[in-house]
């Protein structure tokens, strides 16, 4: 048998963000890799990744790296730095897994990997134990200067490149003396960067470069720029001063194909059509800033196992939220039913536990072992854990004394019934109940109970669970129900597999409810005395006015 040895580990270069601005050597790697690791803030999406895209190929393992960060407080121990520190520790660890295995990772990373770089973070705690390369990029700097057509420096001029993290007496110090600057990290210090500027009487030299090189670029002088649309990826740049006959505020940059443009313009560059164009090249800011947010800042002591029961949403990722998508690419195990679990893009270091949908308390209780252990473990339901899903069974199996000290969270999810309204209009407009017509754990005549007494509140009611191979008659008992309080013509919306492959959304009425039509992957939206469908645009929408009629 032979053992493969670990995997090497790179750090990848991006650019500034046209994806053409990539090496021919970061391109390769990228492609061949067995996994791709990125960072990105909460909301999910990765900057860095949609740069890659081109390059990206089918079959390859995801690591997302994802910052517990926003500019809130964190309650950490460590503070800011303790939290920050033990988030690179455990992503060094989640891709050491994969090196330890034998498999390829490169880390993507905007402009060059060790120039106020995120991969770095990586390379300090990696490059020791793994066969390691860096791969060069274009910097951001570099890609400013280039769309403002002004070169950086000239002849024996010093360049100096500066955070505008730094105080402001600093910043106008440093200004103050060199002949060209790069000030980096602008966003929320962007208006001590400004004054720094002025005080070290430099303001009038400083362009403002945003998102250089991509569809979004925008360059501006810089004492034009409002503070408030200012997003972390811009600069302020001094140019040399080298022929520099006027002052940024009476000449105008010139674009990638040197063309004039009036002060303060947005440029838009060409992007290739390889790019999708739900792509947001050079969206929303994905580095740290300012504090971690949470009191799971993947802080703590990292060798306590933790079940988080994370909802999946009704269907595929653009259903899933940040929180979800960040839990998910943490753990170490994910616990399910099958067909849920199959929705989680696979991942060779983590293990998983699929069950059958009817060991609900078999399947919480083994998630809680797990954590025993110290393994950090998700718990996935489809739409949100706590309806009518795995978020109760986890949490009265964890109230067993041999339970006590694992920590259980709940992550929540869209729901099915939200997401069916959704694609209705809005029946959920009003007063609502959700209730399941499964007989499995409740007696028929509860459940028959619940239904009558919604129908005399006059709520519209969310079906759950309407049908299954074992249950068929459910749905017209359900329906001769309501119907002793609601009219023949009440509006319902039968959803199936929304947001899947198989989605159908169907508008009948009442009287015209066909049990024949409904089955498991269905769910049923009853509405009030005061829902309505309207033709509209072609089509019709259900809706349940917010006024109620005195």
């Amino acid at each position: 048998m032979t053992v493969r040895a670990t995997g090497r580990l790179w750090g990848v270069g991006l650019g500034p963000g046209d994806p053409e601005l990539v090496t021919v050597k970061a391109a390769r790697l990228i492609g061949e890799a067995d996994v791709i690791a990125f960072h990105s803030a909460r909301h999910g999406r990765s900057i860095a990744r949609s740069v890659a895209v081109p390059y990206l190929r089918e079959g390859q393992v995801e690591e997302p790296l994802i910052y517990p960060l926003t500019t809130e407080t964190t309650d950490h121990p460590g503070g800011y730095q303790g939290a920050i520190d033990d988030f690179y520790a455990d992503c060094a660890e989640r891709l050491a897994a994969h090196l330890d295995a034998g498999r390829d990772v490169v880390v993507l990373c905007e402009g060059d990997p060790l120039f106020y770089g995120s991969y770095m973070h990586m390379h300090k705690r990696l490059s020791h134990r793994y066969v390691t390369e860096v791969v060069p990029g274009v910097t951001s700097v570099s890609g400013a200067s280039a769309v403002l057509g002004r070169p950086l420096v000239e002849r024996d001029e010093v360049l100096t490149v500066l955070p505008g993290t730094l105080p402001a007496e600093v910043l106008a110090e440093r200004l103050a003396a060199t002949d060209s600057a790069a000030v980096l990290k602008l966003g929320r210090t962007f208006t001590k960067v400004r004054d720094a500027l002025a005080e070290a009487g430099r303001l009038d030299e400083a362009w403002y470069v945003e998102r250089a090189t991509t569809g979004q670029q925008r360059m501006a002088p810089l004492a034009e720029v409002d503070p408030a649309g200012v997003p972390y990826f811009s600069l302020a740049l001094i140019p040399s001063p080298v022929n520099a006959a006027h002052p940024a505020s009476t000449g105008s940059p010139a674009t990638t194909a040197q063309a004039s443009v009036p002060p303060g313009t947005t440029v838009t560059v060409s992007v290739p059509a390889s790019v999708p164009a739900s792509v947001p090249v050079g969206g929303p800011v994905e580095a740290p800033v300012g504090v971690p947010v949470g009191r799971h800042a993947t802080g703590g002591d990292r060798s306590r196992g933790e079940v988080v029961v994370v909802g999946l949403g009704p269907a595929g990722r653009p259903w899933l939220t940040p929180e979800a998508q960040e839990a998910l690419a943490a753990v170490d195990e994910l616990v399910g039913y099958g067909p849920y679990l199959d929705r989680v893009p696979p991942n060779p270091r983590q293990r998983r536990h699929p069950t059958d949908n009817r060991v609900e308390a078999e399947r919480a209780a083994h998630a809680l072992e797990l954590a025993l252990t110290g393994s950090r473990v998700a718990v996935v339901s489809s739409g949100d854990p706590g309806v009518f899903a795995m978020a109760s069974a986890v949490l009265e199996v964890a109230c067993e004394p041999r339970f006590a000290g694992v920590p259980v969270r709940v992550l929540p999810g869209l729901t099915a019934a939200h997401a069916v309204a959704s694609r209705a209009g809005a029946p959920l407009g009003h007063d609502y109940c959700v209730l399941s017509l499964s007989d499995l754990l409740k007696p028929w005549e509860v459940v028959a109970g619940r239904i009558s007494a919604a129908a005399r509140a006059d709520l519209v009611l969310a079906i759950y669970n309407p049908a299954s191979r074992s249950r068929t008659w459910q749905v017209a008992a359900a329906r001769d129900l309501l119907l002793e309080h609601r009219v023949p013509q009440t509006p319902v919306v039968i959803g199936r597999d929304v947001g899947g492959a198989a989605e159908s959304v169907t508008v009948t009425t009442l009287g015209d409810l066909d049990p024949a039509a409904v089955d498991m992957r269905c769910l049923l939206l009853v509405g009030s005395s005061t829902t309505r469908v309207a033709e509209r645009g072609g089509g019709r929408v259900v809706f349940t006015p917010r006024r109620y009629p005195a």
